[in-house]
């Protein structure tokens, strides 16, 4: 039975969750201030606090503060009301695992507090992991020998038994789609839909009808309603890739489903409620676009609730003799040729290589190889790796002219983009190798409009 400190200056609502969540299983222990709160988390073993934020005497982010400082390593969801958002998002930044906002349900508090335990238990499970890794995971299509990937299945194993969101972090071609739909395979929605929407593949102005569906007449050319992919994916897992690339609109939205599990059609007014495990992943890094303010923080702190990190294959270059024997095997009996294996010349050519594309660039050259081969085994002539260009010398090197400060330098390279791209935004920021929010973000600071559409 899990313990539960709740922490409320207003008596009725203290008594209202005490006794529901009594109702529910857990054993509570109550405080109407902060110092009676820490008094009892000295004197008893406490699995979760639920605090609010505005206390008599200490307020509840100081009292969040000093519960990190004790050395208690315990899930803390705060409530706040949602004229104090800001304050939340303080809070989670000192360490708070979740908040919610008043008015709120005590469905949505249960649902809170299920998904923190539930982390709790994955994250001390994993403690031991990197001692214990002499059980290995094997998952379907998903080649993993070495260490740091047996970390990562460990992790996908414990986390897909929770209804935890998870954030998948890694450079692109590292397999994050593989690991999602494990993740999805290995929990209690398997039966559920598994639906998958790449962000940055779907043009600014289609991706929130492409999420949240719209209704007839919404816009010109929407002659019948359609639903979106949250509802698509109900009681099932929604696997939003390249999540770095929604905007800013959009990810208001996004953080109301998460925190609410409700939403509209583009149009509509008829509110859905929907029962979806979210499953984000980025190549990029989030922390830097927070910086930038080109993603929200409530968002990213709703996300990034199991964080699960993926190596490149650089930093686990033992993989790569397995993954060669799988992608042959596959690519040998989808295309009716008869090879069966490589040479060690071959594959010593393949280890030595520094794969910027990580598996999906070696799942490709492999695939050409095999298409392209004269016999049952593959030879060090058989593989043709995309090396790039020999770096130019130093005095090739773009500099700015003499007078032109990099600011400005960096301004007309954006502008340059803008022109190869005819104006357009999205293709402009994949020139430059930025998401559109960071080039959003760098066009606001030179006083350029933006345009819808662009």
């Amino acid at each position: 039975m899990s313990s539960i400190l709740i922490v409320e200056d207003e008596p009725k609502m203290l008594r209202l969750l005490d006794l529901n969540l009594s109702e529910e299983g857990y054993s509570t222990h109550t405080a109407q201030d902060a110092d009676s709160g820490l008094k009892i988390l000295r004197q008893e073993k406490i699995d979760l606090v639920l605090t609010d934020l505005k206390l008599p005497g200490m307020d509840g982010l100081e009292f969040l503060q000093a519960v990190k400082r004790s050395g208690a390593n315990i899930p803390v969801i705060v409530m706040t009301a949602y004229g104090t958002v800001e304050t939340a998002v303080e809070a989670m930044k000192a360490g708070a695992s979740d908040y919610v906002l008043k008015p709120f349900s005590i469905e949505e508090i249960k649902l809170s507090i299920r998904k923190e335990l539930d982390s709790r238990h994955l994250r001390e499970e994993n403690r031991s992991l990197r001692e214990a890794l002499g059980q290995r995971y094997d998952f379907r299509n998903i080649v993993a020998r070495s260490a740091k990937m047996q970390e990562v299945l460990a992790m996908v194993e414990r986390v897909a038994a929770t209804n935890s969101t998870v954030l998948l972090a890694g450079e692109s071609g590292v397999g994050k789609d593989l690991i999602a739909r494990a993740i999805h395979q290995h929990s209690r929605r398997a039966s559920g839909p598994f639906v998958k929407i790449n962000c940055a593949a779907i043009p600014e102005n289609l991706l929130e009808s492409e999420l949240f569906g719209y209704e007839k007449g919404a816009f010109t050319g929407a002659v019948t309603p359609k639903p979106g992919k949250f509802e698509l994916a109900d009681k099932g897992t929604l696997f939003l890739d390249e999540i770095g690339d929604v905007p800013g609109s959009i990810q208001a939205k996004l953080l109301r489903v998460l925190q609410e599990r409700e939403f509209e059609r583009l149009g509509g007014t008829k509110t859905l409620k929907v029962d979806v495990r979210l499953v984000a992943a980025t190549n990029r890094d989030l922390r830097a676009a927070l910086e930038q303010g080109t993603f929200r923080e409530d968002l990213y702190y709703r996300l990034n609730v199991v964080p699960i990190n993926i190596p490149p294959l650089r930093e686990h270059p033992e993989d790569i003799p397995y993954l060669i024997d799988h992608f042959i095997a596959r690519f040998g009996r989808e295309s009716g040729k008869s090879v069966t294996s490589i040479t060690p010349e071959a594959t010593k050519l393949l280890m030595k290589f520094h794969w910027p594309g990580n598996a999906r660039e070696l799942e490709n050259i492999l695939e050409r190889a095999v298409a392209l081969s004269t016999g049952p085994v593959l030879e060090v002539g058989d593989i043709r790796l995309d090396v790039s260009p020999a770096k130019a010398s130093p005095s090739a090197v773009p500099f700015p002219p003499e007078g032109v400060t990099l600011e400005q330098f960096e301004e007309e390279i954006i502008r340059e983009a803008l022109r190869r791209a005819n104006g357009n935004k999205s293709q402009a920021a994949r020139l430059l190798g930025l998401s559109r929010n960071a080039l959003r973000y760098r066009l606001s600071k030179m006083g350029v409009p933006d345009e819808p559409g662009g």
